[in-house]
């Protein structure tokens, strides 16, 4: 299972997620459930070698839930190694480095990774599933806040 919180990382990784505004009667997020915890989180994952951070976000993010997205402004970069160490069931340890940006939906699909996901759903801020991936609650937090500056933590 996949655990959070780990020490001693073996490698760093770039990694990118996104918070994906539905607007409506009441905003809410695009969230996923993990298959490897049962988790819920942001859609997101390890950019690709030769990929942009923008087209990473937009591809897992429809890997992963099926949504096409457009990526918009930059929340936040998240690389605090007390949080951002991940243990992996292969016994692996990665420090991640993360970008996370706000998006909107702009289309619809099928998921390609539907092995990595056991749910998908759109939920109110004030209304999140538990349980939350929880480096992922500051980002969430992060986004709900706003404002034009990213967030360096």
């Amino acid at each position: 299972m996949t655990r959070y919180y780990a020490i001693d990382p073996h490698e760093v990784r770039l990694s990118v997620s996104a918070v994906v505004w539905r607007d409506g009667a009441r905003r809410e997020l695009l969230l996923m459930q993990r298959s490897d915890n049962a988790h819920w989180g942001l859609p997101g994952g390890y950019v690709e070698p030769g990929e942009s951070i923008v087209v990473a976000a937009a591809r897992e993010v429809f890997e992963e839930t099926g949504v096409e997205v457009a990526v918009g402004r930059l929340i936040g970069v998240y690389s605090d190694p007390s949080i951002q160490v991940i243990e992996y069931p292969d016994g692996r340890r990665v420090h991640a480095v993360n970008l996370c940006f706000e998006a909107a939906p702009i289309g619809a699909g099928v998921a390609t990774t539907p092995d990595e996901v056991l749910a998908t759903g759109y939920f109110a801020p004030d209304a999140l599933p538990d349980p939350l991936v929880p480096i992922h609650r500051v980002r969430i937090e992060d986004a709900v806040a706003g404002g034009a500056a990213a967030r360096v933590r």
